[in-house]
């Protein structure tokens, strides 16, 4: 079947509908939301700025030395102390103790001591030190101004809405019911898009929720960023959770975890099942030593991703069971830069971005709505989205959301896929460590398997290595050679013709 038109779907309360005014996407941002508001901070902090309409500053009365260094440095300096010796530089003075109570001291702590099992209790603080929050101190410091202090509180109390409703008209993501593999493949393998049915039909869109995952797997350990937790523990800190960027379950073992069966469509016993869309992957001729390719996902409002692409220039699908996702998209080309706010090497092997995706929000979201090629979108429950191979890509879950992802290689995207194992074997991931080759191993079984595409694939790369080659020496006649096509006079490197080559 190819795209269609899209019916509105209410047949699951929280379930988004296409698109219609009251669609996240079209709804105009609450008036009253896009004047942030943020309570007050729980010590009194407040921003820089403020120090100089005050009648009284903290670090002119306390602080000792301490008030001559730069926040910056005093946090540094803090980083290197245990948790006792944090509560005995904070029981000195209000500006120390306010420094020495930053939840991201103690969650570096927490999560270099791995405690297991424990209780979590709201912070990073009061879950190392093992207290509730009735029994913690709370001592006012007024009259202190730090950004650094200020700015974590702040991101993690900003709306999202401003940033995430009202998506301009020619940014929004399209959204289709479904589409066969034939108009996937000639038609949208390179764009990002929305499909809002097949989802729909899993077992799992139907059985899942947060409560039935805790029933069911409680107990069962799952991965979240650098931690392993019981579920159960995973999903008492979601729920009271007040971290500038909350801890994201990303499980790559949870189909063998949970005992689910991934089958093919309208199978007896499978869970879910690919969207037929998306049902060609290359990589599967790896068999067991396939990359990492599948995820449970699960996390809080506000968890998310900062920009990234996908690994080894593979496609993605996301699908939401429960919640729902922004998603602000940029497609990869020589000529474009990366979006707004983010920095990358040479070799594309380090990514510099905002520490926190609110923190991005805030600074460049503006500016990246009016870039060249963004896309915008709201991936509701029981839809999923697409991701083409060399996209980046930032997102967010607007509500607490559950979603599985899985990374796949259409035939299109066969020759990136081949170029980044071959080029970047240092940016290569997800292999099994007995994989000591990954780029000979794939040809090999492409060689076994489908012979023919991998010989487009190589006759594509070398094209485009003879492209590439070209358009270098356009560029170098460009410098010997006037607008007029006359050698420039005065000036040479001192390479013959031959040479250049």
């Amino acid at each position: 079947m190819a795209s269609s038109a899209v019916q509105p779907q209410h047949d699951r309360p929280g379930c988004i509908s296409d698109i219609s005014t009251s669609h996240p996407e079209t709804a105009a941002a609450d008036p009253d939301m896009e004047a942030i508001t943020i309570p007050p901070h729980p010590l009194d902090v407040k921003p820089e700025g403020n120090a100089y309409t005050a009648a009284r500053n903290l670090r002119n009365l306390s602080g000792g030395l301490f008030s001559t260094l730069a926040d910056e440095l005093i946090f540094q300096i803090l980083e290197f102390l245990d948790g006792s010796s944090l509560l005995h530089i904070g029981a000195t003075c209000k500006v120390l103790y306010a420094f020495a109570s930053a939840d991201d001291l103690w969650k570096a702590l927490f999560l270099e001591k791995s405690y297991s099992p424990f209780f979590w209790h709201g912070t990073w603080r009061r879950t190392f030190l093992d207290i509730e929050a009735h029994r913690e101190s709370r001592i006012s410091c007024t009259g202190l101004f730090s950004d650094l202090l200020y700015r974590p509180y702040f991101c993690a109390h900003t709306s999202l809405l401003p940033y995430t409703a009202n998506i301009p008209q020619q940014n929004r993501i399209p959204r289709l019911e479904n589409l066969d593999p034939e108009a996937f493949s000639s038609h949208w393998v390179d764009k990002p898009f929305i499909l809002t049915s097949p989802v729909k039909e899993w077992p799992v869109y139907r059985q899942w929720s947060m409560g039935a995952l805790l029933r069911q797997y409680g107990d069962t350990i799952f991965r979240a960023e650098a931690v392993d937790w019981p579920y159960q523990t995973y999903a008492e800190y979601m729920n009271d959770c007040h971290d500038e960027s909350p801890l994201y379950l990303f499980d790559r073992a949870f189909v063998e975890k949970m005992g689910l069966e991934v089958g093919s469509e309208g199978a007896e016993d499978a869970a879910y099942w690919i969207p037929n869309c998306f049902g060609e992957d290359l990589f599967a001729v790896l068999g067991n030593e396939r990359p990492d390719c599948r995820w449970l996902i699960v996390g809080p409002e506000r968890s998310g991703s900062t920009f990234h692409k996908d690994p080894n220039a593979t496609s993605a699908w996301n699908a939401v069971l429960q919640g729902s996702k922004y998603w602000i998209m940029f497609p990869q080309s020589d000529t474009m830069p990366p979006p707004p706010g983010v920095y990358v090497s040479k070799d594309q092997s380090e990514v510099t971005s905002p520490l926190s995706i609110t923190e991005w929000l805030l600074g460049f979201h503006a500016e990246a709505r009016k870039a060249k090629g963004c896309l915008e979108g709201i991936c509701g429950e029981g839809e999923v989205l697409h991701v083409p191979s060399g996209w980046w890509h930032l997102v967010v879950n607007l509500t607490p959301a559950i979603a599985i992802t899985q990374n796949f290689v259409p035939r299109e995207h066969l020759a990136a896929a081949l170029l980044f194992l071959r080029d970047r074997p240092d940016q290569v991931s997800g292999f099994k460590a007995n994989v000591k080759d990954p780029y000979d191993m794939y040809v090999q079984r492409m060689k076994e398997t489908y012979p023919e595409l991998l010989e487009e694939a190589l006759a594509e790369i070398a094209r485009r290595g003879d492209a590439a080659k070209s358009k270098k020496k356009r560029k170098w006649d460009e410098l010997v050679h006037d607008g007029g096509g006359e050698a420039v006079v005065g000036f040479s490197f001192g390479f013959t013709e031959e040479d250049e080559e």
